[in-house]
């Protein structure tokens, strides 16, 4: 699944290194969740993605709410506020293709190509140099100590994706050529829905 939450306006950025410090100690403190593990994340200035696996909806549910919740504490700690933090709902796209799968993890692990057009590398703010994926790794060597994500375990983010080609980490996220479906494309008419936290 892929998940989008996007913050308030009015904060700092994401990217900060003092703000993407507490959402990586999130990130990784929740990482191993038994039932909803983290994949892959990317953090955007108001934005943040996360690619994730949860073995039933409830699950999700509550992983997706205790990440919310937890990212906002941590934020609002560091920043001396308080307040809401993130938009009343986030977004979600269940991943159902190779294709679609192929196309969310270049979208979640190089979007910062979109904003950043003169940026190389991969980028530092996301999961990206512990991606064992790329057809030619970049010159970033994959930091010390534990991931902060979890192993994928489903087929389609373990080998499904790669039906679709190799992924390259000089690739440019572009909108797939065919659209996306997904279980509540009537919702939201892109294969996506809002959720409420």
């Amino acid at each position: 699944m892929h998940l989008t939450f996007r913050a308030r306006a009015g904060l700092p950025s994401l990217r900060t290194r003092r703000l993407f410090a507490v959402v990586l100690q999130v990130i990784t403190a929740i990482t191993h969740r038994p039932d909803c593990r983290v994949v892959h994340f990317s953090v955007h200035d108001d934005h943040l993605h996360l690619i994730v696996e949860a073995d039933d909806e409830r699950a999700l549910s509550s992983g997706a709410r205790g990440f919310s919740i937890r990212v906002a504490k941590a934020i609002n700690r560091a920043l001396g506020r308080r307040g809401a933090v993130w938009d009343s709902r986030y977004h979600r796209r269940d991943l159902m293709t190779p294709t679609e799968t192929r196309w969310v993890l270049l979208y979640v692990l190089a979007n910062w190509l979109k904003d950043h057009p003169d940026a190389r590398g991969l980028d530092p703010c996301s999961s990206a140099a512990w991606f064992d994926g790329w057809q030619q790794r970049a010159s970033t060597a994959t930091p010390p100590g534990p991931p902060p994500v979890a192993p994928a375990h489903v087929w389609l983010l373990t080998t499904g994706w790669k039906k679709a080609g190799p992924l390259s980490a000089r690739a440019r996220p572009r909108p797939p050529a065919h659209r996306l479906r997904g279980p509540h494309a009537s919702v939201s008419g892109d294969g996506a829905t809002w959720v409420e936290l």
